[in-house]
């Protein structure tokens, strides 16, 4: 499931921005159905007017969508898996346009190969640069994060699952080399800098985690266009 909006406090209509040639959402879109490795994809974005654009780009696009709260995205997801025969789902957020398929493919594979799986992230070891992690969450669950969380854990869907997991079983996958220290997500104009300067280099294509992260290394002009970007917290709004 893909959560998108056009509501941003740094970058507003970031989603829909024209990135060689198709929209940011279109890349992540692409990204997960080239995975091979997902049942069904849904854009969860919100009931809010602006966000009809990206109801107008699903379906141009092609895929399903489910409108919800804008700042309660766990409700959101939830509302969008009611009704579903999914047993788990995958999150993306529509700000990464650089996904590796085969890294979503990887994480799909991992989990259902280990029973009893709870929730499952490149994140958690924190080895792939900012906005090439890939993370699921079994509908157990989540549907216990909805009934507990509050605050921002609400915001980030997930956040509870993995900070206050108790019984359930999380697993990280890591990946080398590790480029942690980089970032391809868009969340500013300085990143959006980069990641059309790797676009306009490298083609409208998806990048395997390993050509992108050397290309990167051999530029370090371009990966100063945003170093100094701090990720938000948690906690930001």
């Amino acid at each position: 499931m893909i959560q998108a909006r056009m509501g941003s406090s740094r970058l507003p209509g970031k989603v829909l921005r024209e990135l060689g040639g198709r929209s940011v959402l279109g890349w992540v879109v692409r990204a997960a159905r080239e995975a091979g490795a997902l049942d069904d994809l849904v854009v969860a974005t919100t009931t809010e007017a602006a966000d009809d654009a990206v109801v107008a780009e699903c379906r141009r696009l092609g895929v399903a969508w489910h409108r919800g709260p804008v700042d309660d995205v766990l409700t959101r997801f939830v509302q969008a898996l009611s009704g579903r025969r999914w047993d788990a789902v995958m999150r993306f957020t529509a700000d990464c346009p650089l996904l590796d398929p085969a890294v979503i493919r990887e994480a799909a594979l991992v989990f259902r190969a280990v029973p009893g799986l709870d929730y499952l992230s490149t994140s958690l070891a924190g080895t792939l640069p900012r906005g090439l992690d890939v993370e699921i969450a079994g509908w157990t669950a989540l549907r216990r994060a909805d009934e507990e969380a509050t605050a921002h854990h609400r915001t980030h869907v997930t956040s509870y699952v993995y900070t206050h997991p108790g019984d359930a079983r999380l697993l990280g996958l890591a990946y080398r080399p590790v480029a942690d220290d980089l970032r391809v997500t868009l969340d500013t104009e300085d990143d959006w800098r980069l990641i059309s300067t790797v676009v306009d280099e490298l083609g409208d294509r998806c990048l395997p985690v390993r050509t992108l992260v050397g290309w990167l290394r051999e530029r370090p002009e371009v990966c100063g266009l945003n170093a100094h970007v701090r990720q938000k917290d948690l906690q930001d709004a």
